[in-house]
């Protein structure tokens, strides 16, 4: 027996350090056993609504994950969703051009992603109780601009949210393409070996020449502007923008960072990984509507899954220092 787990250590140490393939092996067994025990999961439909799904958290997570990588973390993306939604579609409403109303969507993440990467580097102030700010300021104000009622949106929104090209969701399309891109940022631009510095060691990345306050500033305006991307997302699938749109995403988003493979402490991130672990959570959710599963447990899984991802990263992190 003692020989047993002898030689699965090693096995389980790399498990642990190729988080990607274990998240992907998580995702392909509960894709089988929902496949065997509910005959509607293979439906089209279904399949289809799964992406969707994973596709807006897909976006925004892909944001948060560079946040994360160099350090941060932005807690303020639902509201976010919400607030550019909003604003979105007000603008819509009030000038009816479609082109319009998405770019002040976008910008309206942008400047709320910005405002929290100025109140980081600039007022010193830690990106956890900043972007706790801004949670509430974001959707303060998109309660505001509606009075609690939701916005008609519909039109070129209405069809990145809610469209097919070949029957496949627009939404889904654009994820990959960005995740593709984001890659290539990452990996082969000297940006992304910047933002990866910056979370491996400040200090170092500083006498490197690296500009921290300028870089930390675009990963939390683009990570802003990606949010705002969701919302018009989330908003065209549902043909309204709803002040309580986005609510929680933050908690999936950042489930399905860890989930990828990225660590908290930064440094460390797959760009794929963070695909992946958005399709585990949709797909989570899935299970939990086909199984007819309470709602309230989805609360209770997605803080585990944090908790438990959160728990695998720090046991990583003590064998690579040992």
């Amino acid at each position: 027996m003692t020989t047993l787990v002898k030689a699965g250590a090693p096995a389980l140490r790399s498990l642990l350090r190729h988080r990607e393939a274990s998240v992907l092996i998580m995702l392909l067994a509960i894709a089988v056993f929902l496949a065997f025990s509910n005959e509607y999961f293979l439906s089209s439909r279904n399949l289809l609504n799964v992406g969707r799904q994973a596709s807006v958290v897909a976006i925004v997570a892909l944001g948060q994950a560079l946040v994360i990588i160099a350090r941060g973390i932005d807690l303020s993306v639902g509201s976010v969703i919400g607030v550019s939604a909003v604003v979105a579609a007000v603008v819509l409403e009030a000038t009816g051009i479609q082109p319009l109303g998405i770019v002040v969507g976008l910008l309206t993440g942008l400047a709320c992603g910005l405002a929290n990467g100025i109140m980081v580097t600039r007022l010193r102030i830690n990106p956890f109780i900043a972007t706790l700010g801004m949670l509430s300021v974001a959707r303060g104000v998109a309660l505001l601009v509606t009075g609690g009622i939701p916005v008609m949106f519909t039109g070129w929104a209405e069809f990145l949210g809610a469209g097919r090209i070949f029957q496949i969701p627009v939404s889904f399309i654009l994820m990959l393409i960005l995740a593709f891109a984001i890659h290539i940022l990452a990996t082969r631009h000297r940006l992304g070996r910047e933002i990866y510095a910056i979370g491996d060691n400040p200090k170092a990345a500083r006498l490197a020449g690296i500009d921290l306050k300028k870089t930390r500033l675009f990963v939390f305006g683009f990570c802003g502007c990606l949010a705002g991307l969701g919302g018009v997302i989330l908003a065209g699938n549902l043909a309204s923008a709803d002040p309580n749109l986005g609510m929680g995403y933050e908690l999936d988003v950042i489930a399905a960072v860890i989930l990828g493979g990225t660590a908290l402490n930064g440094g460390r991130g797959s760009i794929f990984g963070v695909v992946i672990g958005a399709m585990l959570m949709a797909l989570l959710n899935n299970a939990f509507v086909l199984l007819g599963i309470s709602a309230y447990w989805q609360v209770v899984t997605k803080g585990l899954v944090i908790i438990i991802a959160v728990g695998i990263d720090g046991l990583q992190r003590r064998e690579d220092d040992e």
